[in-house]
């Protein structure tokens, strides 16, 4: 009887381990669907992955709010957001 009831214990602990990642996998995909690109408010170094000419992956741009690299942003924010260069842009913009 004891190992009937540590058999029912481990297969409620699976059970509940496999729900809960079902419930999380739902609202990670809305997070990152909850977010753009935004150009050109990227300081040095910050960058997001597969920027412009000259960066390679994150953290690779060298200057403060080059025009041809993005770095991710709340979905809705990109474009209201300042730079002592400007606005951010959801497309690469010349600086």
């Amino acid at each position: 009887m004891h190992n009937q009831s540590i058999a029912r214990l481990a297969g409620l602990a699976l059970t509940a381990g496999i729900a809960a990642t079902l419930t999380a996998s739902p609202a990670a995909a809305q997070k990152k669907h909850a977010m753009e690109k935004c150009y050109g408010v990227a300081k040095a170094g910050e960058n997001d992955c597969a920027a412009g000419p000259g960066t390679s992956c994150a953290g690779t741009s060298t200057r403060d709010w080059q025009g041809d690299v993005w770095k991710l942003v709340k979905k809705g924010s990109c474009e209201t957001i300042s730079t002592p260069k400007g606005k951010g842009s959801l497309t690469p913009v010349k600086r």
